[in-house]
């Protein structure tokens, strides 16, 4: 027997896979069904979520002119670079890569990666390959966008083969999880999903209701703890089984803000990610963490230690609308090696977008 998974249903179907039997043999089969033959599982792709991917992806390279819009800070923060290029000549080389340095700096590029870019363009430029200001402009976005796609080049949502998918949102105290779990509702929800929101934010008292607001307003089902205290881990766990026992496609969890010093919280995401992973096997799918990026390169200790303890798949930027630190992108994936799924480019419930390097590239290098 070889088991097949239908692109349309969540359920199993059995398709048999032996040979033909003759009359008698059929006749003994039904006389003795208690006797089993051996069957072989197939493991069979859904095809939902995989196109589900495509479908983001794609939406992140029609909704460019939000990502434009939002980044706008930062690129007048390094508008100062073309400014450089159009009277550069080869005297005048070191000046001009000083002054390049400082504007990818204040934007918040972070040191190394500077360096590296710096320097490279400088090897480039008296080797001469680079002869041109437009041609160091072009070397300076291919090597932003090789820093971004060498290390984390899977933006789009991983999310397996079974349904429901479990997305956790972590992060510390007012970057911004549940309004992100809101918005990220909002985007899957039009693309036909079956949403599930779960509020493992049981410290703060108006965590459920914030979501709650976010529920209605997306149309989306909740699950909040039943009693004042509750464990952050019973709740998601509850979720997960109403999202596994009803047909839900996604489960999308808030769980409590929380400094990365304090060890005792650190340790109850490791208990929510234990309590998630009992009830479907592989969950959670995915673990983002949320980071404000008005805090600039200040977010990297936050990013370490929330990757050691609970192991993040990807980060959504947010407040990079009001911030010309934007460079902090690229070092935050340098670094980390771990892959930006999502931008916060402004208050609208549209403006959290899918990241993509190539249009990120573009948006802040005019």
């Amino acid at each position: 027997m070889a088991i097949a998974y239908s692109p349309t249903q969540t359920r199993l179907s059995l398709i048999s896979s032996k040979p033909s039997l003759s009359p008698p043999q059929q006749q003994t089969l039904l006389k003795f069904p208690q006797k089993k033959t051996r069957f072989w599982c197939q493991a069979g792709q859904t095809g939902f979520f995989s196109r589900l991917g495509r479908l983001i992806k794609e939406k992140a390279k029609s909704d460019v002119e939000k990502l434009f819009s939002g980044f706008s800070k930062t690129r007048d923060n390094l508008a100062v670079i073309d400014e450089l290029l159009l009277y550069w000549s080869l005297p005048e080389t070191d000046r001009v890569l000083d002054e390049l340095e400082e504007a990818l700096l204040v934007s918040d590029f972070g040191p190394r990666i500077t360096i590296k870019i710096v320097e490279s363009l400088r090897d480039d430029i008296l080797a001469g390959k680079l002869k041109s200001g437009a041609e160091i402009k072009c070397a300076l976005k291919n090597s932003v966008l090789n820093f971004l796609t060498s290390k984390g080049s899977k933006t789009e949502l991983q999310l397996g083969y079974r349904k429901p998918a479990v997305i956790m949102i972590v992060g510390v105290n007012g970057g911004g999880k549940t309004t992100s779990l809101g918005k990220l509702a909002h985007r899957l929800n039009k693309e036909g999903v079956k949403i599930l929101m779960a509020a493992g934010d049981t410290f703060r008292a108006a965590a459920s209701d914030q979501l709650e607001v976010w529920a209605e307003r997306t149309g989306c089902e909740i699950v909040t703890a039943e009693k004042d205290k509750a464990k952050a881990s019973s709740v998601l766990s509850q979720a997960v089984k109403k999202g596994k026992q009803e047909g839900f496609d996604i489960v999308l969890c808030d769980t409590s803000g929380r400094l990365h010093t304090n060890y005792s919280l650190m340790e109850e995401l490791i208990a929510c990610k234990k309590a998630v992973g009992k009830v479907v096997n592989g969950a959670p799918n995915e673990i983002l963490l949320v980071l404000d990026g008005t805090t600039g390169l200040n977010m990297l200790p936050q990013a370490r230690e929330f990757n050691e303890v609970v192991g993040i798949t990807g980060l959504i930027l947010t407040k990079l609308d009001g911030s010309a630190r934007g460079g902090c992108v690229v070092s935050v994936v340098d670094e980390l090696g771990i892959p930006v799924k999502f931008v916060g480019v402004g208050e609208g419930v549209e403006d959290l977008q899918p990241f993509d390097a190539e249009a990120f590239v573009d948006a802040i290098f005019l």
